[in-house]
């Protein structure tokens, strides 16, 4: 298994236009396109009031290129995205980053 952490920076006040996006549109495709979420966390203290937070788990990275490709191309997407920035953009950046379990971590070896 592969975790992938992506971390979206919002626009200033934005932050419930992009959790609404994911509540109402892309939970719903990542399921379509098979794309498992193990969780989302925004900041309760300690972090950046307007970053949402979510953790992917994924097969291999071939699987994971393959299915973010297919959902990056899903024409519901791409116009559930171009309605949710009619106004602007919601998302200032992002980052992401695959992670490696330790040798004594609860979701295995390292890789």
């Amino acid at each position: 298994m592969i975790h992938e952490l992506r971390t979206y920076h919002c626009m200033p006040g934005r932050l419930p236009d992009v959790l609404h996006r994911f509540e109402t549109v892309t939970l719903r495709l990542f399921e379509r396109h098979g794309i498992r979420q193990v969780g989302f966390w925004t900041y309760a203290v300690g972090g950046p009031s307007q970053d949402l937070v979510y953790l992917l788990e994924w097969q291999s990275m071939a699987d994971r290129e393959a299915r973010w490709a297919a959902f990056q191309a899903d024409p519901e997407w791409i116009e559930a995205r171009r309605r949710s920035e009619a106004d602007g953009p919601i998302i200032a950046s992002g980052t992401n980053a695959m992670l490696a379990p330790t040798t004594f971590s609860a979701t295995g070896a390292a890789l």
